[in-house]
């Protein structure tokens, strides 16, 4: 066991002993109702409740120690980075998929930014016009053949590392949901981090009609603080779903050729994670989220979808990013 995962080991080890605890609850209804005599049963019911406490207990204690003897260690930030900006312009990139209601107000809100330098769209194989409706917008427009989220933020990061006449590169969704007034909080931070995200996580910064529900705000925040702890005294994380960032070109050259476009939905928790990995910077600002202009096609679909999503990503922060 690595000394730097000790909390995120505990926090699954409290995790399966919350649920050995809760199927033992739920088992002891149909086999008091059901099997009443049945010693077997009864005994299994028993035990998986009595031996629950054992993962929870060692889990807590794994946290204690990372938190407490550990973390002091652990802190990177000896010094806090102040490296100002000597271009403010950037390059945006927007992801889209089946997006030509959105892309054309997307294209139009990002160009209107005074900072913005260029916009540039990434289709990845849509079936209507996203392509021509960002083109006639002003955008530079690529389609990207591999399927997959991952792939077209991939290909969109590195079309915006591409040119020299900026060095930070604006990565959005062509949707709506995300508007270019926040591109200012985003530079605000830019001097202290190599990397800012945007979280959607103050409640009077989110549209009350967005498609993140309750289920999915609080798995986004769960799951936010599972990286968090894995990559302890690095970064403070509260909403891995985001796709509104801010990169310096010199940490894309340095993250991307480490990066597998071919990680789908999950892609940035895994961008995140190998960020911090590579002991880059990475702040959080808070930033405006609204409703979507179309259907979202991701994981934003339904709480079953999210669910299945929120999974994935936790398997990966656990166990490794694995691709088939």
């Amino acid at each position: 066991m690595k000394r730097e995962k000790l909390a995120l080991y505990g926090v699954v080890l409290i995790i399966i002993g919350l649920v050995m605890y809760a199927g033992g609850v739920l088992l002891a209804i149909p086999r008091r109702l059901i099997f009443p005599d049945n010693v077997g049963l009864h005994l299994f019911n028993e035990s998986l409740v009595w031996y629950s406490g054992f993962p929870i207990l060692l889990g807590l204690v794994l946290i204690l120690v990372d938190l407490f003897v550990l973390y002091p260690k652990k802190r990177v930030n000896d010094y806090i980075k102040n490296d100002p900006i000597n271009n403010h312009k950037v390059t945006v990139v927007l992801t889209a998929y089946n997006d030509e209601l959105s892309i054309g107000e997307a294209v139009k809100d990002f160009l209107s930014h005074p900072l913005t330098a260029r916009v540039i769209v990434i289709s990845n194989n849509s079936k209507d016009n996203t392509l021509g409706a960002a083109i006639d917008a002003g955008a530079i427009a690529y389609n990207e053949t591999l399927q997959g989220y991952g792939a077209c933020v991939y290909r969109a990061l590195s079309e915006g590392a591409k040119f020299q006449d900026t060095e930070l590169v604006v990565l959005c969704e062509g949707d709506m949901t995300f508007r270019a007034h926040d591109i200012d909080k985003l530079l605000a931070y830019m001097p202290h981090a190599d990397i800012v995200v945007g979280t959607r996580t103050v409640e009077q910064l989110r549209a009350k009609d967005t498609q993140l529900s309750t289920f999915m705000f609080y798995g986004n925040l769960f799951v936010g603080k599972l990286l968090e702890i894995k990559h302890l005294g690095k970064a403070t994380l509260t909403d891995v779903g985001t796709t509104y960032k801010l990169c310096r070109t010199t940490a894309l050259a340095e993250l991307l050729p480490k990066l597998d476009p071919k990680v789908n939905l999950e892609f940035n928790p895994y961008f995140i994670d190998n960020a911090l990995t590579d002991d880059l910077r990475l702040i959080e600002v808070p930033i405006t989220f609204h409703k979507r202009i179309g259907e979202s096609k991701g994981g934003n679909i339904d709480n079953l979808v999210a669910l299945k999503l929120g999974l994935k990503m936790i398997k990966g922060i656990v166990f490794g990013w694995k691709v088939k």
